[in-house]
């Protein structure tokens, strides 16, 4: 099974449930990772598909979110700053990516919807050896973030153009994103 077919599956079986479906029974129904199942949700988000993380496991339906890529650059010790911005303004950090000038663009899901999720990424990279994709790129890179409307990515826009986050769009990735 390709990985366009696992995800129609992934909505198939969500808007086919009246419950919430764990990420290890997709897991275990497709024969893939918990991981793999993850990085799936987090596309189909970025494609407009309204899925929903409980404690209990996904859900298709909700409100409707809209999707905006955003261009920002800090350093390390920003992280957090940026990450906190987005959510508590009601965002949900779908995924993050670098466009890097020898391998491309880099890009990994992270849905990153509240302060929980920010501890938990970034006690996840202290924990590691590996640094954050926008080291790579003296650290600048983007954020797909989702929101229940455009006001609300408005106000994410401004609140990381307050702090001095967020970073101007170049002609050249204008085509290319």
């Amino acid at each position: 099974m390709s990985g366009s077919e696992r995800r129609q599956e992934i909505v198939r079986i969500l808007k086919g449930s009246d419950v919430a479906v764990s990420g290890q029974k997709l897991s275990e129904q497709l024969s893939v990772s918990r991981q793999v199942i993850v990085q799936d949700v987090a596309l189909l988000r970025a494609a407009g598909h309204p899925i929903s993380s409980t404690n209990r496991g996904y859900v298709f339906g909700g409100a409707a979110q809209v999707i905006r890529l955003f261009k920002v650059k800090h350093g390390t010790s920003q992280i957090e700053e940026e990450m906190n911005a987005v959510v508590d303004c009601g965002g949900c950090l779908v995924d993050v990516a670098v466009n890097h000038r020898t391998y491309g663009l880099i890009n990994a899901p992270l849905d990153v919807k509240n302060r929980r999720d920010v501890k938990r990424f970034l006690s996840d990279l202290e924990q590691g050896v590996s640094q954050p994709l926008s080291a790579l790129t003296d650290g600048y890179h983007f954020h797909h973030i989702s929101a229940e409307s455009d006001e609300v990515l408005d106000e994410i826009k401004a609140e990381l153009d307050n702090r001095g986050l967020s970073a101007p769009f170049t002609d050249y990735e204008m085509k290319f994103l």
